[in-house]
């Protein structure tokens, strides 16, 4: 039996890390809607448990609610007591919590990357052993990973960002590699950008070039549950990310790596201006001090924090 054609038993239980928002809520529901018993993991406690109840409610699941913050670098192994403490067995892994700074390199909040490298990169691949000796023990078991068309394309202004991404492409597919014939599969999600609140509440969909291309983060979701019972290694989702990722194979590094940078100039642009004009509403209030900071040029600390945030 190969691997794509081993089969998960039916309460195969998944930990979705970074579950309370954007495509870490929706994978979630995607996986409920398939009967899967679900660990959910994120900081955000209340949005977090509201998630579990209605997935409970709506699809009759079994759903645990662990509250961490993967950026500390003891959560990975606390987690992986806590699962064994419960008798919590986990037969899917979804590593999809991730955190983002945008900013030149040498102005943006070292402090800030060092979360974000812990996130995307240390507490990912330290979950990613943990969990992986008893799946390969057992014969089954499912690995899914986010990317992101950053993963093929180097990324000024989001540079240590899309270095994680390109860090979690490489490894998922070696270790993929390694454990061909194990009935155990990792497949890499690398979305392009998805819609989120912010987009919505800030107007940013009336902007048509920030509105080109952007997938909803259910449609995201779907695409990579659906690679990942296939086995397949890498998806992805949208033609036009699709477009991006030839390209990115076919023309020169230094030409993919200028567009970048036009593209995300023009999105922190866009941001600054969104919070100067825009009337904010009380949801976006929290920002109201980085985005002045943003109008006086300085990208740096608080600025990039939460330009992570809003984009």
């Amino acid at each position: 039996m190969t691997d794509r054609q081993s089969r998960l038993p039916s309460e195969a239980r998944a930990l979705v890390t970074g579950a309370s928002t954007g495509i870490g809520r929706e994978l979630a529901r995607v996986f409920a809607q398939h009967g899967h018993p679900l660990v959910l993991v994120a900081r955000n406690g209340p949005r977090l448990h509201q998630l579990a109840d209605e997935l409970r409610e709506q699809y009759k699941v079994a759903v645990d609610v662990l509250i961490k913050d993967l950026s500390l670098a003891t959560t990975a192994s606390e987690l992986f007591q806590e699962l064994n403490q419960k008798s919590l067995s986990i037969n899917i892994l979804v590593n999809n919590a991730g955190l983002d700074v945008y900013g030149d390199f040498v102005d943006t909040d070292w402090a800030e990357e060092l979360r974000l490298l812990q996130v995307n990169l240390l507490t990912l691949t330290q979950l990613t052993k943990l969990l992986l000796k008893d799946m390969r023990a057992q014969g089954y078991g499912r690995i899914l990973n986010l990317g992101s068309t950053g993963s093929f394309i180097p990324s000024p202004l989001n540079a240590v960002y899309s270095a994680t991404k390109a860090y979690v492409l490489s490894f998922s597919e070696a270790v993929a590699e390694e454990l061909r014939g194990s009935g155990v599969t990792i497949t890499v999600l690398c979305p392009g950008v998805t819609r989120s609140e912010f987009h919505q509440r800030a107007g940013m969909e009336r902007i048509r070039l920030l509105r080109f291309g952007v997938m909803e983060a259910g449609v995201v979701a779907e695409a990579g549950y659906q690679a990942l019972m296939a086995g397949r290694r890498v998806v992805v989702p949208g033609w036009i990310n699709q477009i991006q990722v030839l390209a990115a194979r076919l023309l020169p590094s230094s030409v993919m790596t200028r567009i970048a940078k036009v593209m995300n100039t023009y999105r922190i642009r866009t941001v600054r201006h969104l919070c100067k004009r825009n009337s904010l509403s009380r949801w976006m209030l929290k920002f109201t001090t980085a985005c002045n900071r943003l109008l006086g040029g300085d990208t740096s600390a608080s600025s990039s924090k939460t330009l992570s945030a809003l984009m």
